[in-house]
């Protein structure tokens, strides 16, 4: 109850703690209400058919999502005959995909996919207009293309442009041609639909189809058929994922930084209080169960209103992620209810894991130190504190040094290490290098005329737990702002530069407006094309990256190509498959046939694809395969006729727009991280101040009386507030200096590259002005208040 009541009585002092846990246990909710949700849905053009079977999955790699190993064509065919012969089965259709793209028209990358008509029988919709196509010429497309029976209509596929009449149109996605056309545009199958008899049990059907396919297959039902949706949406689904995840760790780790200095600070302005009660009598277990119940009381109600707040936001978060990709178009959030239960119990217990320290400090007082206190912060440092800063300093130097000196892969890690070792240190430290730091920085303000700077200076040396509770939160924040958005940009141009260095070539042809080249299109430029597929190998039916490639990639990446019966694989595909130089590879290809292949060559792991396989051997295997890119090197320029939509660009600029949508991504991925660090930062700097405002009601009488008037009291305070600031923002700007400079160095050691240093202004810019301008309103207008109260009395 007294802490209740305390909570209440203070409540300017635990405004920042309520806000945190709101917005804290309000992410939480969001992201685990979207994260459970199962937001996959069968494919409209499989969803009439109640039960599916889909090839047995290969092995997939963290974050990347590829299509099952493909049914050899015998096994194909074996097994939907079995299927088709199960009792209460109508048909059993195999399904087949091959890239279509209406010429000169934006669509989805989930719509650009033919079919034979024969599966046009598993779908859920059915033919709008017209009837089906009767030969190789006809095509069946969607109604809302705009086309209709009789219109004819050119399609763009692997092969090139192709000139179809429309036949009929239906009220669902996709391009229907024959069967024997789809046969020569299409890999394998991996899916195989079984149409029911009316009145037959869908589970009965299952049960005998799991039993007819064995090892050989998956048998799907009901929601479970969710899972043959496009694989981009699977990936989309991941990204989506991890970027809620670390927005929830983040905003919990953070939620306990800013309970526990927000308190901590609290405790330290109330020493006079908490000594008052121990000479009437409080022991020091009473005074920890005290602060234990403020905290109980604001985190209670902060995860109240978080949860209702996370619950309420949940659907527009949605929305959000599908607008900045990720999440797949058409993804719905699914309410549970113990969600935000469970989330409202986490924020009770990240509020009260975050007081344990100040709990204990404020059990520690006596009753004659804290009535002997004054209010010079004298001893603003412990030893133990000493200890941990100067340990984390220690940890964070060293891992600068090795920052310069380590390869690419350890870079990124070293680097976040030095910089969070080294902000761990300073903010450890900072109320023991706050008063030489600013007395040094601030010796001018003591020569000049006037009492405002002198009181500026004074103010800040002497107030040392209150300068420090406000330079650790910016001095975080800048370090990670910097660091990140800095380091995701530095590595991105190093990336880049190493991509085009690697190329030999004078120019690149790339596709505009479709997902690759055709063979017309690489034909017309006259380049040499890399012909992008997967391919599948070890027992675990490993999922690769391939390409086909010619001959003239030799003269393009300095890499012996692939010829006839052979194939070239990157290091760490060697290591992982034990293939070596002179030994066969097993490969199975996509259209299900599996290749025996001589290793010609292992190559360095830099190279962009892990496979790479002869041109034409792609080619007769994956007929819907497309050519990423076509290098040309020789400098006349190619000749690209607007129906093959491809343009002649340079290699640089090539290798800066060919991660273009993933850059994207990590980039709002970096800055909601930064966004959600520097509100948190917001909080904390706006509470600290706040109550350190209310607390100096005293120092604002005293500079009344002394005669100064109430402008130049409030410009004193708020002169204050911007030197403190930007002495975080000084701090935290040397604090990512080394982790950066060691990751420049790095690179160029690495890559043997001018790599430079890229800084992102605008975002630093920005974050440290937001801070600045909240924390001059959150001095000035409580100041403000506590002036026009002195006046009036």
């Amino acid at each position: 109850m007294i802490g209740l009541a305390t909570a209440r009585e203070r409540w300017s002092s635990f405004l920042g703690c309520f806000v945190a846990v709101a917005l804290g246990v309000a992410v939480v909710t969001t992201s685990a209400l979207v994260l459970l949700s199962d937001g996959t849905k069968v494919p409209e053009r499989l969803a009439g058919a109640p039960v599916l079977v889909r090839s047995p999955a290969g092995t997939q790699a963290g974050g990347i999502f590829v299509e099952n190993p493909p049914w050899a064509p015998e096994r194909a065919e074996e097994l939907r005959r079995r299927l088709a012969g199960l009792p209460g089965v109508a048909a059993a259709v195999t399904d087949r995909s091959f890239y279509a793209q209406a010429a000169d028209t934006e669509q989805r990358e989930g719509e650009r996919q033919g079919h034979p008509w024969s599966t046009a029988a598993l779908a859920e919709y059915g033919l709008s207009e017209g009837g089906p196509p009767a030969t190789g010429s006809e095509i069946v497309v969607d109604r809302s293309l705009g086309f209709t029976p009789g219109d004819p209509l050119t399609v763009l596929t692997a092969r090139g442009p192709q000139r179809f009449s429309v036949s009929g149109t239906m009220d669902g996605p996709g391009y229907y041609v024959t069967d024997r056309r789809a046969a020569e545009l299409a890999g394998g199958a991996r899916t195989i639909g079984l149409l029911l008899e009316p009145g037959t049990d869908t589970g009965r059907v299952a049960a005998a189809a799991r039993s007819a396919v064995g090892g050989d297959g998956t048998v799907l039902t009901g929601a479970s058929r969710g899972a043959l949706a496009p694989q981009q949406d699977e990936t989309t689904r991941w990204i989506g994922g991890q970027v809620l995840t670390a927005m929830a760790v983040l905003s919990s780790f953070v939620t306990v930084f800013v309970v526990s200095s927000t308190f901590a600070f609290a405790v330290a302005q109330r020493r006079r209080e908490f000594g008052l009660l121990r000479t009437i009598g409080a022991t020091p277990r009473q005074l920890k169960r005290l602060v234990y119940g403020e905290a109980l009381a604001v985190g209670a109600a902060g995860a109240a209103a978080g949860a209702l707040l996370g619950v309420v936001l949940a659907p527009t978060m949605t929305g959000v992620l599908i607008d900045a990709g990720f999440q797949p178009a058409g993804f719905e959030v699914r309410l549970r209810w113990w969600v935000p239960v469970a989330a409202f119990a986490s924020g009770v217990t990240v509020a009260l894991v975050g007081v344990g320290a100040a709990s204990r400090r404020a059990s520690r007082v006596k009753p004659l130190e804290a009535m002997r206190e004054a209010v010079v912060d004298s001893r603003p440092m412990t030893r133990r504190r000493r200890v941990a800063g100067l340990a984390a300093t220690a940890v964070g130097a060293v891992c600068s040094v090795g920052t310069a000196f380590a390869g690419a892969d350890a870079i990124v890690l070293l680097a976040l290490g030095t910089a969070m070792s080294l902000t761990v240190g300073l903010t450890l430290l900072a109320p023991a290098l706050v008063g030489p730091v600013v007395g040094a920085l601030t010796r001018p303000l003591a020569r000049r005329p006037g009492a405002t700077a002198v009181l500026v200076r004074e103010s800040m040396i002497t107030a040392v737990r209150r300068t420090s509770a406000t330079v650790a939160p910016v001095l975080a924040t800048v370090a990670f702002a910097v660091l990140i958005t800095s380091t995701v940009e530095t590595v991105r141009s190093a990336d880049t530069a190493r991509q085009a260095a690697a190329v030999r070539a004078e120019s690149a042809v790339v596709p505009s407006g479709t997902p690759g080249l055709s063979d017309a299109a690489v034909a017309r430029a006259g380049g040499t094309p890399l012909l992008s597929t997967t391919v599948y190998g070890g027992d675990g039916a490993a999922a690769l990256t391939a390409a086909g490639v010619s001959s003239g990639f030799e003269q393009v990446y300095a890499v012996p190509a692939p010829r006839g019966g052979t194939v070239v694989v990157t290091e760490a595909v060697a290591a992982a498959h034990g293939w070596r130089k002179g030994r066969d590879a097993p490969l199975t290809l996509e259209d299900g046939r599996t290749r025996r292949l001589r290793v010609t060559a292992v190559v360095d792991d830099s190279m962009p694809y892990q496979v790479l396989l002869p041109h034409d051997l792609v080619r007769e295997h994956d007929p819907s395969a497309l050519a990423d890119v076509a290098y040309r090197t020789t400098r006349a320029p190619a000749h690209l006729p607007a129906g093959l939509h491809a343009d002649q660009v340079s290699v640089a600029a090539y290798a800066d727009s060919d991660d273009a949508e993933e850059d994207r991504l990590v980039w709002i991925f970096t800055l909601m991280l930064v966004v959600v660090s520097a509100g948190y930062t917001a909080i904390a700097v706006a509470s600290t101040l706040l109550t350190a405002t209310a607390g100096r009601v005293r120092d604002v009488r005293v500079l009344r009386l002394s005669g100064a008037t109430s402008r130049q009291v409030l410009l004193a305070l708020a002169a204050e507030t911007c030197c403190v600031v930007a002495l975080g923002a000084a701090l935290g700007l040397a604090t990512a200096a080394p982790a950066l400079f060691g990751t420049v160095h790095g690179l160029r050691q690495e890559l043997g590259l001018p790599v430079r240093l890229s800084l992102a202004w605008p975002w630093l810019t920005g974050v440290v002005t937001g801070l600045l301008l909240l924390a001059t309103a959150a001095t000035v207008l409580p100041a403000r208040r506590a002036l026009g109260r002195l006046r009036r009395a």
